[in-house]
């Protein structure tokens, strides 16, 4: 199969994302992902072949593809199209002729549901794994850590044994785009680690590892892994609802919001690089408005 102008453009393009913006790789394959689907159903094989025409008729079968719930979701569609209006921006940037990136708008989408438990909940999960084992250590420390920095999935199982020094209360991770941010941990946090590493008989580097078996040496947890064990506590723990290790980084940005700290600081914390990601947690501080409009609000003066 011969290749086209736009598949070579395209192929530079992920190259750029990835060494000079920093792009994860996991978000590389995404755009590959988008863009090759785009590419497929419309057809076209040069950058002047985006036009506004084509860009509707994507979007018209974008709407049209089914899903488990129906038709694909609007964050879904809007996924694809962010790829698309990424790209446009890297061809107009390069002058090439293409349809402008401004041309693209996102699908109008309903306000995002945070998945939420109750403090009460979190309790019971961080109390969940019980004993002295090696395992139920290890699986201790990281949803405290979890808690106490508000880590993505991926960071923590990143993090290995130097990654931080105990004697102190902060340490810096490289998230998202190759970001460096602090992050900061709780005594809880803190006595958790250094049990489970106390418990720790091996060498490897892995902060959080599986339990080898006799003879094999131990690897590092993966992202699954780690899910797979805190959906397990979450059902021990009596917990109805969905609980992944996303859902405890929420729970990390609410306590913090709901005990006073301002949304700026919590978007640092998180590492998010736009705050209008982290406004998705002002609709749960709201909440705490009409208490205090009840408590407050037209009271007779006595």
């Amino acid at each position: 199969m011969s290749t086209t102008e736009i598949d070579t453009l395209k192929r530079q393009f992920l190259e750029y994302i990835e060494i000079e913006k920093g792009r994860s790789l996991k978000t590389v394959e995404n755009y590959d992902r988008y863009l090759t689907r785009f590419l497929k159903q419309t057809k076209v094989t040069t950058a002047s072949g985006i036009t506004d025409e084509v860009l509707r008729e994507f979007r018209l079968w974008l709407n049209r593809q089914p899903s488990p719930a129906g038709t694909l979701k609007k964050n879904t569609q809007n996924y694809y199209l962010i790829a698309l209006r990424t790209f446009l921006k890297y061809l107009a940037r390069r002058g090439v002729k293409s349809l402008a990136p401004e041309r693209i708008e996102l699908a109008k989408t309903g306000g995002r549901e945070l998945e939420l438990i109750s403090s009460a909940e979190l309790t019971r999960l961080l109390q969940a794994p019980e004993g002295g084992s090696e395992m139920s250590l290890r699986d201790r420390a990281f949803l405290e850590l979890f808690f106490s920095t508000g880590l993505r999935v991926s960071e923590l199982a990143g993090l290995n044994r130097d990654s931080f020094d105990l004697a102190r209360d902060e340490f810096t991770v490289r998230g998202k785009g190759e970001k460096v941010r602090l992050v900061f941990l709780s005594d809880d946090a803190k006595d958790a680690l250094k049990a489970y590493l106390h418990k720790r008989g091996d060498v490897e580097e892995a902060l959080f590892v599986s339990l080898a078996k006799k003879g094999d040496a131990p690897t590092r947890l993966t992202t699954r892994s780690i899910e797979r064990i805190v959906k397990q506590y979450a059902v021990k723990a009596g917990i109805t609802g969905k609980v992944t290790p996303h859902v405890i980084r929420h729970s990390f940005a609410t306590d913090l919001l709901q005990n006073g700290a301002d949304i700026r600081s919590v978007q640092v914390m998180l590492g998010h690089s736009n705050i209008a990601t982290t406004q998705i947690y002002t609709h749960i501080t709201d909440r705490q408005l009409r208490d205090i409009h009840k408590k407050f609000h037209g009271k007779k003066n006595t």
